[in-house]
């Protein structure tokens, strides 16, 4: 009965009552926004923008064929704001054109409504409220830029939308069983975590704390964290803090191998996902008794510069060094496949821990060589364990020697499972 008195209801009505609605949000808006301003110095709030909705209503309803009448319309209105712009800024000497431009699409409503699906323009109304209500928001925003920060964003774009599409998806040799596309897929796929992880410490949390320094970090490179973390230990209050973060970093390190193999190889992420998912609980559960389990005698400093520095994750030296191992471990993985099979493989990923791990497992992730997936599985078990070895080594040279004794107990409990993972419980 109800779908039947909907039925009922023209369509035109129903049209006319949603550009209504549409440009009456929209101009109630605007009167929020220039609520405080003079009288005068405004184009027009609610009862405007409706009207403006209404005129686009009518005009496109009287010729929906040719638009003569709509266009016409626009024309004048946009004439009429012309005036009213010059007007304010020889009075006012205001400058500014988002009410203006934001009256032209509120004209624009009828024709969007008739021609788009309904979700489409809520979208675009929404959007334009939004744009409007954050102008103070996002001129803050941009204050955090600097100069290179948009040629950051032009290198993430060029390597993703251009020369990606344009590589060949052929092996480069019978020795180097990868193409030049997935070559630059996994550069791709790297690139695109350590940049969000720099966005993220960049834009949302410039100033991170200890803990969460690790947890960002940890994202780009838990290494990298984790050297910097013990190198300046000493000039850090919470001592406990510290030893958390370095933790944490690891267990980020867990989520991003896991997204790596998701992107690359959904079989191995799924054979990998159980081990992983104790891996991160431990270390969260370890990283808290560790915050828990803090002295009296530490000092709670509040941190004044930022540890990790908002360096630029897309340099081409760092590419570089990626893709030259990314080709050296491809050349290596297959001659050890070929010649020393799946055990060869277990004692390469062994040694590769006290490497950069990210080219030898995305070379397992894209394995063109027969190698079993369990296989595949405990390399990367054994890489990522002997890299937690290398961090604990890292950690004892240069850390505070207050912490030394929960790096041991923690990186002990995950380097003790990553080799049961490995040996005893396989997968």
């Amino acid at each position: 009965m109800y779908q039947d008195f909907v039925n009922k209801i023209p369509v035109d009505l129903i049209h006319f009552v949603l550009v209504v609605l549409f440009s009456l949000l929209i101009g109630l808006e605007q009167r929020s926004k220039y609520k405080d301003e003079p009288f005068e110095s405004r184009f027009g709030t609610d009862r405007t923008f409706t009207l403006i909705g209404i005129l686009g209503y009518v005009l496109y309803l009287m010729s929906p064929m040719n638009l003569f009448l709509f266009a016409g319309g626009g024309l004048a209105l946009t004439a009429l704001l012309a005036t009213s712009y010059w007007g304010k800024i020889q009075r006012f000497q205001k400058f500014g054109i988002t009410s203006m431009i934001t009256a032209l699409i509120t004209y624009c409503l009828t024709p969007l409504i008739y021609s788009q699906p309904h979700w489409l323009v809520i979208l675009l109304v929404v959007t334009v409220l939004w744009l409007t209500e954050l102008k103070e928001t996002l001129f803050e925003f941009t204050k955090k830029f600097d100069n290179q920060e948009f040629i950051t964003l032009a290198k993430f774009l060029v390597i993703v939308g251009v020369v990606l599409p344009l590589l060949p998806d052929t092996p480069i040799s019978a020795a180097i069983n990868i193409s030049p596309y997935k070559f630059w897929l996994a550069i791709v796929a790297v690139s695109a975590i350590s940049y969000f992880s720099y966005l993220l410490k960049k834009f949302v949390f410039p100033r991170a704390g200890i803990l969460l320094t690790g947890i960002l970090g940890g994202l780009y490179s838990s290494t990298a964290t984790t050297f910097i973390l013990a190198k300046k230990s000493q000039q850090l209050p919470r001592q406990s803090h510290v030893a958390a973060a370095m933790i944490l970093a690891t267990s980020m390190m867990f989520l991003r191998i896991f997204l790596l193999a998701f992107f690359f190889n959904k079989a191995i992420a799924l054979k990998l996902a159980p081990s992983f998912a104790v891996f991160v609980l431990v270390s969260i559960i370890v990283a808290i008794f560790f915050i828990k389990s803090s002295t009296s005698n530490e000092v709670a400093v509040q941190q004044e510069q930022p540890l990790l520095t908002n360096s630029n994750p897309l340099e081409l030296k760092t590419a570089l060094i990626f893709g030259v191992l990314f080709i050296f471990f491809a050349l290596v993985t297959g001659f050890i496949t070929k010649n020393y099979g799946e055990t060869g493989i277990e004692v390469l990923s062994l040694i590769v821990g006290v490497t950069d791990i990210d080219p030898f497992i995305i070379n397992l992730f894209q394995s063109q060589w027969d190698i079993h997936e369990s296989v595949v599985v405990t390399a990367i078990i054994i890489a990522i364990t002997s890299n937690n070895v290398l961090k604990m080594i890292y950690g004892l040279i240069l850390s505070e020697k207050a912490i030394r004794g929960r790096l041991i107990t923690g990186f002990g409990i995950l380097i003790l499972l990553g080799f049961l993972f490995a040996f005893v419980f396989k997968l």
